[in-house]
């Protein structure tokens, strides 16, 4: 766990609360706070939290481009991938002004789920739990033994737990508070035996609808010779097999399956066997769909087939319509019956027939609706599928809807074209699932609570497949009516329980416990804000607001982090910084406001429900992969320096 600061900050509070925050308010005090953390106008509190800005010189990195925008509002269109973060150099010493929650904590799910690496203490005991906040006994708990039994006062909830040690023995738990903060809780019971990496399915879905036949030039002509052209079909055949050769030469063990898509599902598998074709009632039946992708026979190694699947690649021919959502389906359940198989998808169009179809004419039935993808998403985390997403420049695919399968599998979500899309689909098929099933628990202290999250002090998030440098966030708080008893304590204590299934399905649960000192005064020194954990947490929230169709309060979010920016920066102008930062936010900024003004534009008779589906289905391809990236912000160590790092 790493913390944006270096103490727990009590009486920080939403600017705009939220339906959710505002029920916790109601319970407190009537003392409420107009903005920030400010309590310089307050008279029942002497508290005002103001950041001193302490001398901490650094060098500044070069600013690069933004992000690209399809967007036409503004006059500016920004290019480009979206630039990083740098970790700030804070200097001079005055005082402003703190509005942002600075109160964030940061797992990088990715690292703590490989335990090959893990300086964690190994355990084959049980861990104690409390039964009331199912928190876990940690060397910060404080317990008793007595002659028969041990009782331990929970940390979080306060419940007093008595355990008679006859039965600590015998369940096989620990009789005293387990050594260091870091424990990995090994369970015995495994699934089923080591899987091999290569036993693992990749599963090629393949757009070959009519919209596929467009060409692009790849080599200009001249006096001598006329300009070359090639469709994007072709460009996709190349790439697939140039893909082919190279998994013969590096994995020679690993299975391939191709699963074409027009106005019909074309499951070709291996290329050994007839074709199974699928049409009309077919391609709107999901059970049947699924049923018939996790009956399928398995695929040969790519060794045996390599040369049938690189011939039913050369006979593709593109024509009808989009039968994108079926084609999904049955190919993630194809890939479940082996845990970390993947599905690549590529595509040109706005899937318009059968299951997920996203026309405006049958958005009002529910096999039609952006629903489906989310159910997809959730049956292919469920069975460690990681699905990936590629749609051609240019066109719109509606890839906020259909990148939720890549979204929330861990795949990846990007724009190619035919000079890029062989290198997307190689770089798709290096993401290895290093956990699967993973479930992250957060515990603080009863009288806390994580806004947009949970309004109690245990927030669970379910995480499913993990690839290699995952990292989420999330911000406490302190509820108002507790603010006052918080800031008489010392520290506070904090506990990560993180539970996955490794490659070979060992069953793992590991528990980190922190405390973290609080405030005394209220006053928290600007240099020990972490700006680069900051940066991520309002990347990835104001992304998933978005994606929720809640953009006012992403614009919120926003406005509060370009406050805590444009106060620190006052006290040392850094143009390049100032740039980097700003791009970086304006650019987010431009695309909430555009969602804003889609929204001002519905009827008054549009539902909630209805508002934040147009506001994604607002969103262009290319904002959408904007969007997405933000999601998956991380922060990265280089050259001894904290930077926040949007994906590619």
């Amino acid at each position: 766990m790493e913390f944006a600061c270096s103490h727990v900050v009590c009486n920080w509070r939403s600017e705009s609360l939220t339906e959710d925050e505002a029920k916790i308010s109601n319970q407190g005090s009537a003392s409420t706070l107009p903005c920030g953390l400010s309590r310089a106008q307050s008279v029942d509190h002497p508290y005002d939290n103001r950041v001193t800005l302490v001398q901490k010189p650094a060098p500044s990195p070069a600013p690069p481009p933004v992000p690209p925008r399809n967007i036409q509002r503004r006059e500016t269109v920004c290019s480009a991938l979206p630039p990083p973060l740098p970790p700030r150099g804070l200097e001079n010493s005055a005082e402003t002004q703190l509005k942002a929650n600075v109160n964030v904590v940061s797992l990088k799910v990715g690292s703590l789920v490989d335990i090959s690496k893990a300086s964690a203490i190994q355990s084959s005991q049980k861990p104690v739990r409390c039964g009331k906040c199912n928190a876990i006994m940690s060397s910060a708990s404080s317990s008793a033994t007595h002659q028969k039994t041990i009782v331990w006062n929970c940390e979080f909830c306060g419940k007093e737990n008595v355990y008679p040690q006859t039965t600590l023995k015998g369940g096989r738990f620990p009789l005293r508070n387990p050594p260091g903060r870091d424990i990995l809780y090994l369970d015995d019971d495994e699934d089923t035996d080591y899987e091999n990496l290569d036993d693992m399915l990749i599963v090629l879905c393949v757009d070959i609808s009519g919209s596929m036949s467009v060409t692009s030039e790849i080599s200009p002509g001249n006096s001598t010779r006329s300009p070359t052209y090639v469709s994007r079909l072709q460009g996709v055949q190349e790439a697939l097999q140039m893909v082919l050769s190279t998994l013969q030469k590096t994995s020679p063990h690993r299975r391939v399956a191709l699963v074409t898509f027009n106005n019909e599902v074309t499951v070709y598998g291996d290329g050994t066997k007839v074709p199974l074709t699928l049409r009309d009632w077919a391609l709107v039946d999901y059970d049947y769909l699924k049923k018939e992708g996790e009956n399928y026979s398995t695929p040969h190694c790519i060794a045996e087939t390599i040369q049938p699947l690189t011939q039913k690649i050369k006979e593709l021919r593109e024509h009808g319509a989009t039968a994108l959502g079926p084609a999904a389906l049955i190919s993630v359940a194809m890939a479940s019956q082996f845990t970390g198989s993947k599905v690549i998808i590529c595509t040109d169009g706005q899937a318009n027939i059968g299951l997920g179809q996203l026309d405006q004419e049958s958005s009002h039935f529910p096999s039609h609706s952006p629903y489906f993808y989310n159910q997809l998403a959730h049956y292919a985390a469920e069975k460690g599928v990681i699905v990936s997403v590629m749609t051609f420049e240019g066109e719109d695919c509606r890839l906020a809807e259909v990148g939720r399968l890549a979204d929330h599998t861990g795949g990846r979500i990007n724009i190619v074209n035919i000079g890029t899309v062989a290198t997307e689909i190689q770089s798709a098929i290096a993401d290895n699932v290093l956990a699967t099933s993973v479930m992250a628990t957060l515990l603080a202290p009863d009288g806390m609570y994580f806004p947009y999250e949970e309004d109690n002090h245990r927030l669970v998030r379910e995480i499913g497949n993990v690839t290699d440098g995952v990292e989420i966030t999330f911000q406490f708080a302190v509820r108002p009516e507790k603010v006052e008893s918080f800031q008489q304590r010392d520290r506070v204590p904090f506990q990560l329980q993180l539970s996955f299934k490794t490659r070979d399905l060992q069953r793992v649960t590991r528990v980190i416990t922190q405390q973290k000192r609080v405030t005394t005064s209220s006053w928290v020194w600007a240099g020990s804000l972490n700006m680069s954990v900051l940066g991520v947490h309002c990347a990835q929230l104001c992304a998933r607001l978005t994606m929720e169709g809640r953009v006012q309060e992403a614009q919120r979010q926003l406005r509060a982090q370009q406050d805590l920016l444009r106060d620190i920066s006052q006290q040392k102008p850094s143009p390049k910084e100032e740039s980097i930062y700003g791009n970086w936010i304006s650019t987010m900024s431009m695309i909430c406001e555009d969602l804003t003004t889609v929204n001002q534009n519905t009827t008054e008779t549009d539902t909630k429900a209805a508002s934040r589906t147009s506001s994604t289905a607002s969103l262009s391809d290319a904002a959408a992969k904007v969007v997405y990236q933000m999601k998956r912000a991380k922060s990265v160590t280089g050259k001894g320096k904290r930077v926040a790092l949007l994906e590619n």
